[in-house]
């Protein structure tokens, strides 16, 4: 872990305070407004959750470089050095809805590239954290799934698409049901991505650009607990890539495929 032992070691608690905050409001009387589009909604409790992650982290770091989703905190990652990136409720669609499928999510990049993460999902008492080397859902070590047979596999389109987008999503859906056993639309990116890491799901594609809050603690976990993570053509996946094919490895040939299909058709 090198340098960055301390900083990975405070990924939980940080994450933790941020999911304290989320957990307290929900199922609660929340105030809802539209960011940009129809589909982009935030809740004060996200930018509750967002201070309290904020602060954790410069309470430890005084000196802390943080992109966050919410408020004025820069957008984009630095091309160098080390950053920390906060997703303060990934789901807040979920969230809104009284679904428990949300996390507060804090990853760390180091030169651009996922390196550590943790998503902390309050209302279902998990939390999945990795520091680079091994991915945990609390306190078991967990691996991606061994399916090779796409007739047995489940798949997540892993990014929501705003709706002038939404006939390249209905296309994908449809090439992946007809390809897979299943597919399962979970809301949460971050959520999507650990369960890959955990076996639970065996794969996911975007053909969407995503923002790096949503994308690389997740992403540093599929990695790290054996998956493969790329963009649409095959190359490893960057956080300034249009699109994202994360997968067990195994499974990894047939979802380029479907993603080329889809894009490309």
């Amino acid at each position: 872990m090198g340098a960055l032992t301390a900083e990975i070691d405070a990924l939980r608690a940080v994450a933790a305070a941020g999911a304290a905050v989320a957990h307290d409001g929900f199922r609660g009387q929340l105030e809802i407004e539209q960011k940009g589009g129809e589909t982009d909604l935030v809740t004060h409790i996200d930018r509750a959750a967002q201070t309290a992650v904020v602060e954790a982290i410069q309470t430890r770091f005084t000196d802390a470089h943080i992109v966050g989703e919410e408020g004025m905190l820069p957008k984009q990652l630095p091309a160098a050095g080390t950053a920390w990136v906060v997703d303060p409720i990934d789901g807040t669609h979920n969230f809104i809805r009284g679904r428990r499928l949300f996390a507060t999510a804090v990853g760390l990049v180091v030169d651009g590239a996922p390196r550590a993460g943790t998503s902390a999902f309050p209302a279902m008492g998990d939390v999945y954290h990795t520091d680079g080397e091994t991915v945990w859902r609390n306190d078991t070590a967990v691996r991606v799934s061994g399916v090779t047979d796409p007739h047995g596999a489940i798949i997540a389109p892993l990014l929501w698409w705003e709706h002038d987008d939404r006939d390249q999503y209905a296309a994908l859906v449809a090439a992946l049901v007809r390809r897979f056993a299943d597919i399962r639309r979970i809301g949460a990116a971050q959520a999507v991505l650990a369960q890959i890491a955990e076996g639970a799901i065996d794969g996911a594609v975007a053909t969407t650009r995503g923002h790096p809050w949503d994308t690389v603690g997740g992403v540093a976990m599929v990695r790290a607990a054996g998956g493969r993570v790329t963009d649409l053509h095959g190359a490893p996946w960057e956080p300034d890539a249009v699109g994202m094919v994360a997968s067990n490895g195994r499974l990894h040939e047939q979802l380029l495929a479907v993603a080329g299909d889809v894009v490309d058709g």
